[in-house]
């Protein structure tokens, strides 16, 4: 009996220790699992870039260094990359990076979408960190759980991640000019406009309460098509960019016209940023693979843009506010001198860039110069537009305004071939110079070729200048028709709508052709 008892007594021993290492194995598997999806290998290193730190950082460094730019002064809401071999779009995304560089985001959401896998919905990575040459980037798990609990069609699906160079190509232009910042990587699955609409409003919601998160969205453009056709197209979806219209760059883009690969998240980051007040695109590059390996054969097209506030919101409510701001518009008009003067520096400023390709430095005392107010500078060649780009609302002195969009006019105006210093001759220069909006309760507060409009409903907008009414010969119901059809991408009869807000602002024009300045 005794013996038996001791049998037994070992056979459960055996059994208990063979239980006890069954479980151990399992735990380290388990927890082997959890590693590798906690720390996420850089899959295209050493292939789309270079997998060696010193050689990425000194790649990076000479990107950023090349691309030369303004600063945005306004409140930086998503940036648009490209995310091609590095080689090939790495000079066109440093000025996207370089927009943002230093500023102080902690965390960037980065919307891209999956390339080699199919599935329904849209993936959030929740955990852990990517690796990366320069360091890993952790996950903001807390913002990325919020967005994951938003909505059952998010969730976590760590395929749609693997080998993706939508996400991956972005994270070390991040660990480069962010290198604190966390990241929430969320792929696209399926093309439905209205997962689009739900990731902006979640975004929104989410974002809009802190001022230290920035978007990030990944696309190229065309894909494959002659130099020549790739320009065309691209060109036309920078437009629509520009206007903010996410549901015509969607439909054209799932009917087979490419605008954008990316066209989900580009959609969802407009839809986003006019929810959060974002009224401000600036088209910081364009370029296709055949400006960087020579063969215009069969290009893919990159743009990098930078998506900010600069809204200016007035109170209708606040009447002392109004009067005093229509009296400063009243006092602002621009005598000829004043007029000459602007011509003259933005020719100046056009003839010195193209000549040296450095920004003309100037200083002007006159107190009118050195207000913040808005403008466009228009350039015509032979009757015929050559370029146009300006700022509605006044970022800094009007006469370096002038001067920055002048230069923007010649050689950032993505419709048009930079201008050359052989043309400049028969360039005429035309300057329209802005006064800040203001809100209107009624259409009937339009004047007709005096104000220009903008109306804004919900994620879109649009805006005419005050001189389309007189080029057109519109009534006024025809110019807000086509305003809101045309430009904002609303219904036709948006405008008479309570939810359809409408600013007006003022804008003197003049030219070359009416003044005597030199051309020289």
């Amino acid at each position: 009996m005794n013996i038996d008892n001791k049998k037994n007594r070992q056979h459960v021993t055996c059994r208990g220790i063979l239980f006890l290492l069954a479980a151990l194995v399992f735990c380290l598997v388990t927890i082997q699992d959890i590693y590798a999806v906690d720390i996420k290998k850089a899959d295209l290193a050493g292939s789309w870039y270079p997998g060696s730190k010193e050689e990425l950082s000194k790649m990076l460094d000479s990107y950023l260094e090349s691309a030369k730019m303004a600063k945005i002064e306004g409140d930086i809401k998503a940036i648009i990359a490209p995310h091609a071999g590095i080689a090939y779009s790495g000079p066109v995304a440093a000025y996207a990076y370089n927009a943002v560089r230093d500023r102080g985001f902690k965390t960037v959401v980065i919307l891209g979408f999956c390339h080699r896998k199919r599935f329904n919905g849209i993936s959030v990575f929740d955990r852990g960190s990517f690796s990366t040459p320069l360091g890993n980037v952790e996950v903001d798990e807390p913002l990325a759980r919020d967005i994951i609990d938003s909505d059952k069609r998010i969730r976590f699906y760590k395929d749609a991640f693997d080998d993706e160079n939508s996400i991956e190509m972005e994270l070390i232009f991040i660990k480069k000019v962010l290198p604190d910042a966390k990241i929430v990587p969320i792929a696209f699955g399926s093309s439905d406009f209205s997962h689009c609409e739900l990731m902006a409003g979640i975004l929104a919601g989410l974002l809009s309460k802190r001022n230290d998160a920035l978007l990030v969205v990944s696309t190229d453009m065309s894909h494959y098509n002659s130099y020549e056709n790739a320009r065309k197209i691209d060109l036309s979806a920078i437009e629509l960019l520009k206007d903010f219209n996410a549901k015509e760059i969607y439909k054209r883009s799932v009917t087979g016209e490419q605008l954008f690969c990316g066209y989900m998240p580009v959609a969802a980051a407009l839809l986003m940023a006019r929810s959060m007040m974002a009224d401000s695109i600036d088209i910081l590059k364009y370029a296709n693979s055949g400006d960087v390996t020579g063969d215009k054969s069969r290009v893919v097209g990159y743009v990098s843009a930078a998506i900010y506030s600069a809204l200016a919101k007035n109170s209708t409510d606040d009447r002392a506010k109004s009067d005093e701001k229509k009296e400063s518009r009243e006092g602002a008009m621009l005598s000829n001198e004043q007029q000459k003067r602007l011509l003259e520096i933005a020719r100046s400023t056009i003839k010195t860039y193209l000549q040296t390709g450095k920004v003309m430095e100037i200083k002007e005392a006159d107190p009118l110069f050195n207000k913040e107010m808005g403008a466009f500078v228009t350039l015509h060649e032979h009757g015929q537009l050559r370029g146009c780009i300006g700022n509605i609302i006044g970022r800094g002195p009007l006469y370096l305004t002038v001067r920055d969009m002048a230069i923007e006019s010649a050689t950032g105006d993505p419709r048009f071939p930079k201008v050359t210093l052989a043309e400049l001759d028969d360039i005429d220069i035309e300057i329209s110079v802005l006064s800040e909006l203001e809100k209107v309760d009624s259409v009937d507060d339009i004047k007709m070729g005096v104000h220009g409009v903008l109306v804004r409903k919900g994620f879109s907008s649009g805006v005419f200048l005050p001189q389309v009414a007189a080029e057109t010969g519109w009534s006024k119901e025809e110019f807000m028709t086509n305003l809101c059809a045309h430009k904002a991408g609303l219904l036709p009869d948006a405008w008479k709508h309570k939810d359809c807000d409408i600013y007006i602002f003022e804008a003197e024009v003049f030219g070359e052709k009416g003044q005597e300045v030199p051309n020289e």
